[in-house]
C-alpha cells in the first residue's frame, strides 16, 4: 500500500524533468500528502500531443460511482488485478498517468508501535509511480472532478523488510509507451509494471512518528529520526 508520500518538488523542476506543461500557477509542497488532496499529476493531452503536469485529487472516483467518497478506498491499484478490476480497468487502457514523488512513507513493526520510514530516490529529483486518472461527473451540481490512483505490486529487497508491497515506479524509458503517447499492447503495459523497482536505486532511513499525523506537514517530516 503507498498511503503517504512527499510532493515537495518545485513545479519548475517537475515540468523540467517530465517535460509538461503545469496547467496551474501555484503548487503547494506537501511533505505528507494524503489521500483526497490536489496533487500534481503527468498526463499526455493527444490532441495537444505534449504532456500536461495538472492537480487531480487523490483517490480515483470511476466514472460510474455515485458519491465521492468511494475515491477513499481507491487510493491504490494492485498490479495483479489492475487490467481487469471495474474500477481501473477502463482507465488502465486509456487514461494511465504518472505521479512524480520525492519519497513515501512506510511503516514496520507491531501495530501501535510502527515505525515509519522514508524511501527517497538516490541520484534523481523524483520517482514516477505508475497511475491512473479518471473523469467524474458529480451528479449533485454537475460539476467535473479528476481523480487518480497509485498502482502498487510486489517489493524489492530493500522494501521486502518494512512491507509487502510498495508503489509501481517507472523508469524514463517507459514513460512514453504508458503515457500513451506510443501504441502499446496489454502485455506489454503489463510488462512494465510487473517487475519493482530496483532497490540500489533507492535510499530509506527511519523518520519521526511525526508523520503519521496528516496535519504534520514540513520539511523536518523527511529528517532521519533521533536515535534514542
Amino acid at each position: 500500500m503507498c498511503g503517504r508520500y512527499q510532493s515537495n518538488t518545485p513545479k519548475d523542476t517537475l515540468a523540467r524533468v517530465f517535460n509538461a506543461i503545469p496547467s496551474f500557477d501555484l503548487l503547494t509542497p506537501r511533505y505528507n500528502a494524503a489521500p483526497t488532496q490536489m496533487l500534481p499529476v503527468v498526463r499526455f493531452d493527444p490532441k495537444a500531443k505534449a504532456r500536461s503536469l495538472d492537480l487531480l485529487r487523490w483517490g480515483l472516483v470511476p466514472h460510474w460511482a455515485k458519491d465521492l467518497k468511494i475515491g477513499s478506498g481507491l487510493i491504490n491499484a494492485r498490479v495483479e488485478t489492475v487490467a481487469t478490476k471495474a474500477a481501473f480497468r477502463e482507465a488502465f487502457k486509456a487514461r494511465r498517468c504518472l505521479v512524480p514523488a520525492a519519497g513515501f512513507y512506510e511503516w514496520k513493526g507491531a501495530k501501535g508501535a510502527k515505525q515509519p520510514y522514508s524511501i527517497a530516490p538516490r541520484d534523481a529529483p523524483v520517482f514516477a509511480f505508475a497511475g491512473l486518472w479518471e473523469n467524474w461527473k458529480n451528479p449533485a451540481d454537475g460539476e467535473w472532478v479528476r481523480t487518480f490512483t497509485i498502482i502498487t505490486g510486489k517489493p524489492n529487497s530493500l522494501m521486502a523488510d518494512l512491507h509487502n508491497r510498495m508503489p509501481v515506479i517507472l523508469e524514463e524509458a517507459y514513460w512514453p509507451a504508458w503515457l500513451g503517447e506510443t501504441e502499446t499492447t496489454t502485455a506489454e503495459l503489463e510488462k512494465m509494471i510487473a517487475e519493482p523497482y530496483p532497490s540500489q536505486l533507492m535510499t530509506g532511513h527511519p523518520v519521526s512518528t511525526r508523520v503519521n499525523n496528516v496535519r504534520n506537514d514540513d520539511a523536518s517530516l523527511i529528517e532521519p529520526a533521533r536515535s534514542s
